[in-house]
């Protein structure tokens, strides 16, 4: 969970049921941008011939090749600050929705390529409550032939946190914010709501 002020503030915004759809899809933006960068600070780099208008020196880039993959539909609203920080990353699309009644993941769309060519993949997704939707979606990405895989949520679940670590240790979880209780209906509380609904005023 973050302890940064700026993050820990644009979450109360974000939950406030007041804040319109422009306004929350302004602060997933800004979010997603922060939390990204956070998760990105253990990157390698390496050098390479750079020319500056005086002389040429050596220059540094990030080595690993990035995917993020959003989890539809939610994860859609991440993807433009996810680019912002790695604009030469790929974008590979998942649909999985969670099942109203059984709470279990459904996939519906999968648009990876044949063969897993980035080093990481950042899996993208605003809300983590049951955390089923997100091994559901690990579980895919190492089936690829993903190697490095980070969990990126703005709002999860101490349950969320608890499932993935105990399924796959080796996944590391970026939160924005821990919440401690999941409803009877798989809604994390105090939670923000529906993510993708707020996101596209479908509700």
């Amino acid at each position: 969970m973050s302890t940064h002020p700026v993050i820990i503030h644009k979450i109360s915004q974000l939950r406030n049921k007041n804040t319109d759809a422009r306004q929350f899809r302004e602060l997933i933006s800004d979010l997603s941008f922060l939390l990204i960068f956070e998760a990105s600070k253990n990157l390698t780099l390496e050098g390479y011939p750079l020319p500056t208008p005086l002389v040429e020196c050596t220059g540094q880039r990030v080595h690993e090749r990035i995917g993020f993959v959003p989890i539809l539909r939610a994860g859609l609203g991440m993807v433009d600050s996810a680019l912002r920080v790695h604009p030469e990353a790929k974008v590979y699309h998942i649909g999985i929705y969670r099942d109203k009644r059984s709470l279990l993941p459904v996939e519906y769309y999968n648009k990876l390529p044949n063969d897993a060519s980035v080093d990481i993949c950042y899996i993208l997704d605003p809300m983590v409550a049951t955390g089923g939707t997100a091994i559901a979606t690990i579980n895919i990405l190492k089936s690829w032939g993903a190697k490095k895989i980070f969990l990126i949520g703005i709002v999860v679940s101490e349950a969320a946190v608890k499932k993935v670590n105990q399924e796959h240790p080796d996944v590391e979880f970026i939160a924005g914010a821990i919440d401690a209780e999941l409803n009877d209906h798989g809604y994390i509380i105090p939670g923000l709501g529906d993510a993708g609904d707020r996101q596209f005023q479908t509700k």
